[in-house]
C-alpha cells in the first residue's frame, strides 16, 4: 500500500485541516507515492524504535517530530539525529496531533478512560456535569491514570462540573466553564492565574493523559482494515 492511500484514510477520520495554525501535523517524512511495508503506531519516536524498524515502515505518531523551523541539520542533536536514521532506512512519518485531539483523543480519555459522560465538547475541551467530592475525584483520577500524586490548584470540596484537555491545555483556561479543569503541564503562572479566578485545576500529566493515543489510533486503523504494530513510547521523565 502506498503512503497516500493511508494518508487519505487518516484524513477522512480526522481531517488535517482541523489542526491549529501553529501545529505541524501531516506527512513530515517520506513521500506520498512510497510503498509502505509496515505501520507502527506510537506517541513519539526515539532512536531505539527507529533502529529496530524495518525499511519502508510508516510511523503514525501523535507529536510532530519536526515542529519548529529547522535552520540546520546537526545529526548529533535532536531531532536531526532521528531524521538521519529515518532517511537512511527509508522510514516515513505521519503526525496526527491537534486534529486528532479534537476529533478523537480528548473524548476517548474523557469518556472511555475516565468514565465521564460528556455533555459538551468545543474543540479541545470536553465537559460534563455531576457531583463529586474532592477526595472522590482525585482518587478516581489517580486510579484511572496510574498516578501516585497529583498537583492541584484551588481545590474545591464539592465539584459539580469537570472539563478536560489532554496534553498541555492550561492556555485554554479562559474558555473553561467548569468548576474543575483537568490538563497537563500546568506552569507556575498558569496556577497563579487559575487561583485568582477560583478555578480548580488538576495536572494530569502530558504523557500520562496522551499515552492513550496509541489505543485510539490502533482501533481506528482496525476499522479501516489496516494492521499496525504497537510501540509504547517511554515517558521522558523519571519519578525519583
Amino acid at each position: 500500500m502506498k503512503t497516500i492511500e493511508i494518508y487519505e484514510k487518516l484524513n477522512a477520520i480526522s481531517p488535517f485541516e482541523l489542526q491549529e495554525k501553529w501545529d505541524n501535523s501531516g506527512l513530515l517524512i517520506g513521500e506520498m507515492e512510497r510503498e509502505v511495508s509496515h505501520i507502527v503506531v506510537a506517541l513519539d519516536v526515539d532512536e531505539a524504535m527507529l533502529l529496530a524498524a524495518q525499511e519502508d515502515t510508516l510511523f503514525i505518531i501523535h507529536h510532530p517530530l519536526i515542529f519548529s523551523r529547522l535552520k540546520a541539520l546537526d545529526f548529533s542533536i535532536y531531532p536531526a539525529n532521528l531524521l538521519e536514521i529515518m532517511v537512511q532506512k527509508r522510514l516515513s512519518l505521519i503526525a496526527m496531533h491537534t486534529n486528532f485531539d479534537k476529533t478523537h483523543l480528548n473524548r476517548y480519555v474523557f469518556e472511555e478512560v475516565l468514565g465521564f459522560t460528556q455533555s459538551a465538547q468545543r474543540d479541545f475541551i470536553c465537559k460534563c456535569e455531576g457531583s463529586w467530592s474532592k477526595e472522590e475525584l482525585l482518587n478516581h483520577l489517580k486510579i484511572k491514570l496510574g498516578l501516585e500524586k497529583l498537583r492541584v490548584v484551588s481545590p474545591k470540596n464539592k465539584i459539580s462540573s469537570i472539563a478536560l484537555t489532554t496534553g498541555a491545555g492550561a492556555s485554554l483556561m479562559d474558555e473553561v466553564e467548569a468548576d474543575c479543569f483537568l490538563t497537563g503541564d500546568i506552569k507556575y503562572h498558569d496556577a497563579m492565574k487559575a487561583m485568582s479566578q477560583n478555578l480548580m485545576m488538576v495536572d494530569i500529566g502530558h504523557y500520562e493523559s496522551e499515552r492513550f493515543f496509541v489505543a485510539v489510533m490502533v482501533r481506528e486503523l482496525e476499522n479501516l482494515a489496516l494492521s499496525a504494530i504497537i510501540v509504547n513510547s517511554k515517558n521522558p521523565f523519571d519519578l525519583v
